[in-house]
């Protein structure tokens, strides 16, 4: 496989560039003519810490690095616009595979409507993907970060979250062999030549959403327009992030663990591996859905707009108060220890 041979095949496969985009993948570099205020944010994959080939497609993988990164820009409120990307190609992966990871990449990118621009390839031990995506808004003022909330606001939560945690205890334990989850994520115990393979395709919902997350660009802008005072997507798990916004704000944040949606099947998982739930939902990560405050006089338009947007539910958790850290506060008065996952231990 030949570098230039490949990248003649990916860039057959790219779809049209976008309007912002006058020069696109095949230059020294992309030329693009954005306007307003944009939006920028890197992300990496690496195989082996993010994922593993033998339990995701090559497709998979590729619509995990867009969407993640992607997802940094619906914690801006941002519109999705044009990614880069960098792939590193290990000895074991041959063209048709990394034409299967653009695949998946390509897919998403045309659902959201973002514009493939460009990238490089190299040689690498590990498969690993690094990718740049750019946001766009009318105007810098439209776009929201972690450092406006203020004492008084709602503290809000697009979707469920944990099934991205309970997803890869399915996918990884194998105490969970004989465990199964049917259409409506209720747990049942299957016979002993059950194979995990089986369990995980019945179990697709909390599966799914650890191998093909969402990027809830459209929940992000409606908060956005909505007046959302501060913004972070949940990539490390709730505790961690809630720390994030709470540090970059300059304000303590007081969550009701009990509000919290939990995507169905999670309790059951936990119960099965000896965990409280809500500390897998909390602390597991790659939920990927957006953490905000808003003014309390704006909850009613914010969740309309949400559920008009994307169909799902904003759920109010707590609330900024005046302060510093994270109390997660579970039924009963006793305090959860907020935790995230960091990617350097």
């Amino acid at each position: 496989m030949g570098e230039f041979e490949l990248l003649g095949r990916i860039r057959e496969r790219l779809a049209a560039a976008g309007p912002r985009i006058q020069l696109g993948s095949g230059d020294d570099a992309a030329i693009s003519v954005p306007g307003g205020a944009t939006a920028t944010s890197v992300d990496a994959l690496v195989e082996g810490v993010h994922f593993r080939r033998g339990q995701a497609t090559l497709g998979q993988i590729g619509h995990k690095a867009l969407a993640t990164a992607l997802s940094d820009l619906a914690a801006m409120g941002a519109e999705a616009g044009e990614a880069y990307i960098a792939l590193g190609v290990p000895p074991d992966l041959d063209e048709d595979g990394c034409l299967e990871l653009l695949d998946g990449m390509a897919a998403l990118a045309e659902a959201t409507g973002t514009t493939l621009a460009g990238g490089d390839l190299s040689r690498a031990a590990e498969l690993f993907l690094a990718v740049t995506v750019v946001g766009h808004a009318p105007e810098a003022s439209a776009l929201v970060s972690r450092s406006g909330a203020s004492p008084g606001d709602a503290l809000v939560l697009t979707g469920e979250i944990g099934a991205a945690a309970a997803g890869l205890r399915l996918l990884e334990d194998s105490t969970l062999e004989t465990l199964s989850i049917d259409a409506d994520c209720r747990v049942e115990h299957t016979t002993a030549g059950s194979t995990r393979q089986s369990a995980a395709k019945r179990a697709a919902g909390l599966v799914g959403r650890q191998l093909e997350p969402v990027a809830r660009l459209g929940a992000g802008r409606a908060l956005a327009r909505a007046g959302a005072t501060a913004m972070i997507d949940l990539s490390d798990g709730l505790g961690g992030d809630a720390g994030h916004l709470a540090a970059s704000s300059g304000v303590g944040l007081r969550i009701e663990a009990g509000a919290l949606p939990l995507a169905p099947g999670v309790e059951e998982v936990a119960g099965a591996i000896g965990r409280d739930p809500i500390e897998l939902a909390a602390g597991g990560g790659e939920d990927y859905e957006l953490l905000a405050a808003i003014p309390a006089e704006k909850l009613g338009e914010a969740t309309a707009a949400v559920r008009g947007t994307e169909g799902i539910a904003l759920t109010r958790i707590g609330e900024v108060v005046a302060g510093e850290g994270v109390e997660l506060r579970l039924p009963g008065g006793r305090l959860l220890e907020p935790e995230g996952f960091d990617q350097l231990t």
